[in-house]
Formats: C-alpha cells, structure tokens, sequence
C-alpha cells in the first residue's frame, strides 16, 4: 500500500489543506501587499537607525542659538575682542581672565588706552558666561546702544525749549533697575541720564527690555568721574537734588526750573563726595514698616514730582496777566 492509500497520512492531508484553505486576516499575504500598493512605511521604520542622535542633534544646536539670542552683545575670544576695540565699537566692560598671556596683555594696553574698564575674574567665570565656547580668556560685554555725552542732553533741552532735567545714578548694578529708570524718565519727560563708566551697569541688552523702548529716547552718557559731572552741570544752571534717606520729604522741596536728580545704588545709596556736591537732601517719607524703596521705584516718585512741579510752573506762566 502507498503513503498517499494509507488512512493515518491521508488524514493529516485533509488537515493541512483545511488549515491552507482558512481565510486570511485583512492585509496579510501577498495579496493584500498587491491590493495596498504605494502605502508608506510606518513612521517607526522611518527613524531606524537615527533615532538617538537627530533630536539630540537638534537639540544642542537649538540651546546654542538660543544662548546667542540672550547675550547678542557678547564678544568672545581674543581676535574677535581686539577688532572690535579697533573698529570703535562701544564696549561697556572687558571681562579678563586673572592669568592671562600672550595677546591678552597687548589687549589690555590697548583698552586701557581707549580708557575702556577691565574686570580681571577666575577662568571657571568665562566659562559660565560663554557655556560651551572657546573664550580664551577673554570676552567683552558690548552696549547695545550707542552713548551721548552730557553736551547732547544739554542741546536736547534746548531743542524742547524746556529747563534742563538731567538724572544721575550713582552706582547702580541692576540692569532691570537702570531699564526701569529710563522707561520712567521718559515717561516724565526728563531730557537724558548719566551713569558711571565704572562700578556700574551699562547699556545691556536686559537694560534694553526692561526699558521698554525708552532707551531709544532717552539720551545716556557715560562719566569718567561723577563729581566732576556733578560740578559742570551745576556750573550750567542746574540745580542738583540728591535721593537718600535722612534728607527733608520731597514734597516740600523746590523741584521746578533747570534740576539734576542724583540716585545712589541699590547698597549704600549716594556716596559722601557726591553727597556733599547736591544742593539738597530729599527723602520719601515711608508709612509701613519697610523704611526704603529700591531704587527704581524711588526714582520713579522723584521723577513724576519733578514733572508735577514744572508743569505747575508752566501754567502758572502761561495763566500770568500780561501788564
């Protein structure tokens, strides 16, 4: 008898034909993959092999970007720091590595020359500022806006045909409090600031935020010596006004004519030299139990009573009888 007339193999024939005549599932076979033609692979299958580096890639290179965005005006590295000294560019501070060699000193000459202040700090500092970088230790905060002298605040009056308004801060470290100063200084229509070129904030680009634009109409110049500053500006009719704490409350001082307001820093408030050249003290008398204001807020009240009292003035000309 042969394999095919035995019963038992005859059995597990009919078996397998049944299970080979079964209906298929949807799309499987080779029938279906005819029937689906074109249809894109999964996305899964698309990001084999690449998966673990592209977003990484993308990643980083949005972080350095993005790190580019808040600091546009950072200078890094030697030769990017030399040119920029070269060209004239406005440089608030040049931040030098304590050991530095080499090109650096010739850097520094060169800075000091031009009367530019340089801040020696520790090389771990560079490398937080310039995360991922090579600074070489060296790298320069820019202003990014350009400085008037205290002469083009004067012709700014003069082209309103108001009495000069000057602002002087004395010391003042916190970018957000100089933008908030500038935003309230045009706000009262003050005719231009005068900051430190040392110890100070200059024109950064958080100063520029905080502002909100009124650094693009408020005048800022830059003083080698504030006392000196002080003494030309009283020497051309202004009337100099310090802000600190024990002076008589401001509502009672005569605010109104050509006027300089001096501010002192966050910390110690107006210095004793500059102390001594303000024709007056003027205090802001505090209810609560917090005996100062900062900064910012201080000038703010100062400067707004400044605006009260000349506009005070101002009608009280314009209403004059005429005899």
């Amino acid at each position: 008898m042969s394999k095919r007339d035995n019963p038992r193999f005859k059995g597990r024939e009919d078996e397998k034909n049944k299970k080979s005549k079964a209906p298929r599932r949807p799309g499987a076979g080779p029938k279906a993959a005819k029937e689906t033609g074109d249809r894109k692979p999964a996305a899964k299958k698309q990001w084999s092999g690449s998966r673990e580096t592209e977003p990484r890639q993308r990643a980083f290179g949005h972080d350095r970007d993005r790190d580019r965005e808040e600091n546009p005006n950072l200078i890094i590295g030697r030769n990017p720091v030399m040119e920029a000294i070269k060209s004239g560019r406005t440089i608030d501070k040049i931040l030098m590595q304590r050991d530095g060699e080499g090109s650096i000193k010739k850097i520094a000459s060169m800075a000091r020359e031009r009367g530019l202040q340089i801040q020696y700090v520790e090389k771990i500092a560079l490398d937080r500022l310039c995360p991922g970088r090579p600074h070489q230790g060296l790298a320069a905060m820019a202003a990014v806006h350009d400085y008037a002298s205290v002469a083009e605040i004067m012709e700014c009056a003069a082209v309103r045909q108001e009495d000069p308004f000057v602002i002087l801060l004395d010391g003042l470290e916190d970018p957000h409090n100089l933008g908030a100063i500038l935003r309230s200084a045009e706000g009262a229509g003050a005719h231009g600031v005068v900051i430190p070129s040392r110890r100070a904030v200059g024109l950064t680009e958080t100063v520029a935020k905080a502002s909100a634009g009124a650094i693009e109409y408020v005048p800022v110049a830059k003083a080698g010596n504030m006392v000196r500053a002080i003494e030309e500006l009283k020497e051309l009719g202004l009337w100099v006004t310090g802000l600190d704490m024990d002076g008589i409350p401001y509502s009672q001082a005569e605010l109104k004519g050509p006027v300089a307001l001096v501010v002192g820093g966050e910390g110690g408030g107006l210095s004793r030299l500059i102390r001594e050249k303000c024709d007056q003290i003027v205090s802001i008398p505090m209810s609560g139990k917090i005996s100062s204001l900062n900064a910012s807020n201080a000038a703010a009240v100062l400067l707004f009573e400044i605006r009260r009292q000349r506009q005070e003035s101002k009608e009280t000309e314009t209403h004059e009888p005429i005899l």
